[in-house]
């Protein structure tokens, strides 16, 4: 049975032919098309989501050739570097959650990197610094998705790292097809490409803006990938290849040592897990976020939130507030579980978690702040897999900025994340810098079971604001009765540090009005942002095991199935 595409291709791209919808060449982006709200691909054998078209495609293609949930998404993954370059890539970190059918147990793989040991906090200081910079080579720490990836397929592919790396590699030497959401996002970040000349040269070729319908040359990167294909992982850490990454950045001052590069190791590690709503929710264990999602989940167990009804201000208050008092320990206690002060057990203690939830009015007012609004940094993507046996993959990588520290190791095409810039200054905080320390990570990918089983995956873009996302999406297919893409389609809020909401406009204006009346400060959004996040979900209905996947609009997210 060929494989089932959401309805929602726009006019102009089913017109144009099955070469062009494949590579995207002089078709409209999907990210434009207007979406018939509610339609989930579904299939009864597998299900691919992705952060592009591509990725997801190639993701399927893996399991219909009867690969297993690891390697399609292994393979998306390898995609995504490529069709998401300001996002994600070689020069990234992933993490993983993996569920096997056969054991039963779901399994999770730290593929971030540490920083480097060139200099120590007290140097950095020494030399006038009072924060970590936001770009550049101080910026920079090991990059972990391409180890993460052959560590992954190594203990739960069925097929080579090669062979996942060749779809990748083709997309690469052909060039990349610009899209329209790919267009608007280089150009968004033109001044900080034009601060370094290498990635001028590639991503501004002749000294311009790429145009939807163009496609961008990737030579260098495609012989990184074929560099890869041949001497595999390793050689991103002990070979050729990474002696040229850590020289370019000690070259350029940054904290990257070639020893750095070789001691790195993908960590399996165990999840941490909570109870919402009879479903067990699992996450990865810091430096991820993933122990502020259960905190927001076990603080609204405590609320009848069905009682209050889908997005009504009370709702959106709740949630909120959830939000605010989970992200009070995310950011004091939140780090490298080998500097944190305190347990994850501690932060989701039931008795302390009652006493926060005590304190949330679900007809309160919105609470004072005395911080600004920061910037954001919402450049990841996500796939999620879904095999014939029941296997199931949530994955989730990142450059963390806008082409991350905006540095590209020359002749390589690997641009390189700036992951090391979440590092604090302050001695006694434990996401303080330290030489071969794990940064904080805001990348979060979810499994939630019922019954022990896999019944939903689900994951998002959109840095600080991926819990946002994930607990509405969650909630209003668990508690509200949606579909995956009805979930994802539903207008959501998402609430600034500042205290502030961002609600999207389809929410409606009685509402905003009356968070509004109880103090807060409502940013009404139009249109389909980023800002949002991009939140991908495939659910299995475990009577009948049909497998139904949505994608998100607000990027170039892509569900199929089969």
């Amino acid at each position: 049975m060929p494989p089932h595409r959401p309805t929602r291709l726009p006019t102009r791209l089913t017109a144009c032919s099955t070469v062009a919808l494949v590579l995207m060449v002089g078709c409209a982006s999907p990210i434009s098309r207007e979406a018939e709200p509610g339609r989930d691909a579904a299939g009864n054998v597998g299900a691919v989501t992705a952060g592009h078209p591509l990725a997801a495609e190639a993701g399927l293609a893996v399991l219909q050739s009867g690969g297993l949930a690891m390697d399609a998404a292994i393979t998306a993954a390898a995609v995504l570097a490529v069709a998401r370059p300001h996002m994600n890539g070689v020069g990234g970190d992933m993490f993983l959650l993996y569920h096997d059918s056969a054991t039963r147990l779901t399994y999770a793989l730290n593929g971030s990197g540490k920083s480097g040991s060139a200099k120590t906090l007290e140097e950095l200081k020494a030399e006038g610094l009072e924060q970590m910079p936001d770009s550049g080579p101080l910026s920079v720490s090991v990059p972990g998705a391409v180890g993460a990836w052959a560590e992954a397929l190594r203990r739960f592919g069925t097929i080579s790292f090669a062979q996942a790396l060749q779809p990748a590699v083709t997309l690469a030497q052909a060039g990349l097809p610009v899209s329209e959401r790919l267009a608007s996002d280089i150009a968004g970040a033109e001044a900080k490409l034009r601060e370094e000349p290498e990635a001028a040269r590639i991503f501004l070729p002749g000294g311009t803006l790429p145009q939807a319908g163009d496609v961008l040359a990737r030579p260098d990167l495609a012989q990184t990938l074929l560099t890869l294909q041949e001497k595999g992982a390793e050689e991103l850490y002990t070979g050729a290849l990474g002696r040229k990454v850590a020289r370019f950045i000690q070259d350029r001052g940054g904290l990257i040592r070639l020893n750095d590069m070789a001691d790195y190791l993908p960590e399996w590690t165990q999840t941490i897990s909570g109870r919402y709503q009879g479903f067990e929710v699992q996450v990865v264990p810091p430096n991820s976020q993933g122990v502020t999602l259960l905190e927001e989940l076990a603080l609204l167990q405590h609320h009848d939130l069905a009682a209050l009804g889908h997005n009504s201000p009370d709702y959106l208050h709740m949630v909120s507030e959830a939000i605010r008092l989970a992200f009070v320990d995310r950011d004091q206690e939140v780090a490298d579980p080998r500097a944190m002060r305190v347990t994850t057990d501690e932060l989701l203690d039931p008795s302390r978690i009652q006493k926060l939830a005590d304190t949330i009015d679900p007809a309160g007012r919105a609470p004072s702040m005395a911080v600004e609004a920061s910037p954001d940094n919402p450049n990841t993507v996500v796939v999620i897999a879904v095999d014939q046996y029941g296997n199931v993959v949530s994955l989730i990588q990142s450059l963390f900025a806008t082409f991350g520290s905006g540095l590209v190791v020359p002749g390589t095409g690997i641009v390189l994340q700036n992951r090391g810039s979440l590092f604090r200054f302050e001695e006694d905080h434990p996401n303080v810098f330290a030489p071969r320390r794990r940064p904080f990570h805001t990348l979060s990918p979810v499994i939630v079971l019922s019954n022990e089983l896999p019944w939903l995956a689900v994951g998002t873009p959109g840095g600080d604001g991926q819990t946002h996302t994930l607990i509405q999406v969650i909630n209003n297919i668990a508690l509200f009765g949606m579909t995956p893409q009805e979930a994802i389609d539903a207008p959501r809020l998402r609430r600034l540090n500042d205290g502030s909401l961002s609600i999207e406009e389809a929410v409606p204006q009685e509402v905003r009005d009356a968070l509004e009346a109880r103090g807060y400060t409502v940013h009404t959004r139009s249109g389909l942002t980023a800002e949002f996040g991009g939140a991908q979900a495939v659910l299995v209905d475990q009577i009948s095991g049909r497998r139904r996947a949505g994608a998100d609009r607000r990027r170039e997210g892509w569900a199929v199935a089969y």
